[in-house]
């Protein structure tokens, strides 16, 4: 029986499937355009879409464990319901979800809402479930980038409670490790939920002085203008998804997105190594090693 990864060629999806072929596991990915899917050998590509329940039952066959991943588009909620009740009929038990961190306090951002009603249903329908709720990705600072050394200025308003930031490679490899202890395990496990965070706490300040030592000149924080930030979105996203993350970056300024004691070193503990840290990852971004 095999494990089925959805988004499997998103920025988490490919490093999940990476680490589970590391790892000696049957791995099925599930994509939209086979022809443009890329992965190691020994990955069953099949084609499908979360919003096509004909291609989720035939993706289905042969599966025990799923990782659910879908990303932040208007009928997200709907895509993962679907999902999950498809994957009830099949008889797969065993899911890891990726969630996110706050999703059952930051109730008025939609898409963290739509998250924690997904970590409901699995409750309630008695899957075998890890939830995984990762906080901001160190990688959306690919986005910024060429603002940030073109202009001197650090433009995300993620305000100054900061943000346990993480690295999407440590996500992939704790998804990974999970999704092998829930497929391998003799009986199906408790339900469980686990916030994956960084090592460091990042508040806007922060990140700007981080990017002025890599880069070895001054770069300013922009500001908490969240108006701002959305109007700015909407030039290269629809109108709903740049206010949702306007009201995200509105909760980073009043609540910042932070690790509980001890959540850091836990998670270091399961990978057996240090969690990658800001720094590296902006300097590996300035190198050219992210792209």
């Amino acid at each position: 029986m095999s494990i089925l990864v959805t988004g499997a060629t998103g920025t988490v999806g490919r490093q999940v499937i990476e680490q589970l072929i590391q790892r000696g596991a049957s791995v099925r990915a599930l994509v939209r355009d086979p022809a443009k899917a890329n992965f190691p050998a020994g990955v069953a590509v099949v084609q499908g879409d979360l919003s096509d329940p004909d291609s989720l039952r035939s993706a289905y066959q042969g599966v025990s464990t799923l990782f659910l991943l879908n990303g932040v588009v208007a009928d997200e909620f709907t895509q993962a319901l679907i999902a999950l009740n498809l994957a009830k009929e099949a008889g797969i038990e065993r899911v890891v979800y990726l969630s996110v961190i706050h999703s059952d306090r930051f109730v008025n951002v939609p898409h963290f809402a739509g998250k924690f009603g997904v970590e409901r249903m699995l409750e309630q329908m008695g899957f075998s479930a890890t939830i995984l709720r990762p906080a901001y990705f160190m990688s959306n600072e690919l986005t910024i980038k060429d603002a940030v050394q073109a202009y001197g200025v650090y433009p995300m308003p993620i305000g100054s409670k900061g943000l346990a930031m993480i690295d999407p490679r440590d996500i992939g490899e704790i998804a990974a490790i999970e999704l092998l202890r829930r497929h391998d395990a003799s009986a199906p496990a408790p339900l469980e939920r686990i916030n994956l965070v960084g090592p460091d706490v990042v508040p806007g300040a922060s990140a700007a002085a981080v990017w002025s030592e890599v880069l070895g000149r001054s770069i300013v924080y922009g500001g908490d203008d969240t108006a701002g930030f959305e109007q700015n979105l909407r030039n290269f996203m629809p109108g709903w998804m740049a206010y949702d993350m306007r009201l995200m970056s509105e909760r980073f300024l009043s609540d910042g997105m932070l690790a509980a004691a001890g959540e850091a070193e836990r998670l270091a503990a399961t990978l057996g190594r240090p969690l990658r840290t800001y720094r590296d990852y902006v300097a590996e971004i300035v190198a050219g090693a992210q792209s």
